[in-house]
């Protein structure tokens, strides 16, 4: 089980360098490709974007490191059952603060992100 909370603590840093620098590469490489993100739509309803169409949208992002704004990420918890984690987290993309629910997966003995839920405060 220590085992598993270092690989996905290793996990979220690397998901935090990859928001600090919207960088898509690094994103792809923890996220399953099947996984998808989930939010609650302008519209007030769920939201569900495939991976590949986040992705997309990262490419096209000003990075906050890029933009010189300081860092200011989190691990809030860690949840370990067999395959199966759950880490919740907390980022500055500015001007806002996102929580994330990351659902991961141990697969093929590596974890990966199968599922990101998100909500953000300004």
């Amino acid at each position: 089980m220590d085992t598993d909370v270092s690989a996905l603590r290793a996990l979220a840093q690397t998901y935090f360098d990859a928001a600090y620098e919207m960088d898509a590469g690094k994103f792809a490489s923890i996220l399953h490709p099947s996984s998808s993100v989930t939010k609650i739509g302008e519209d007030g309803g769920v939201s569900v974007t495939p991976i590949a169409t986040w992705l997309a949208a990262v490419r096209n992002a000003k990075a906050p490191k890029q933009q010189g704004f300081d860092r200011e990420d989190h691990i809030l918890s860690i949840d370990v059952e067999n395959e199966l984690a759950l880490m919740k987290v907390k980022l500055q993309v500015p001007p806002r603060i996102f929580t994330d629910m990351l659902s991961c997966l141990k697969v093929h003995g590596t974890w990966k992100i199968v599922q990101k839920v998100m909500t953000s405060n300004v």
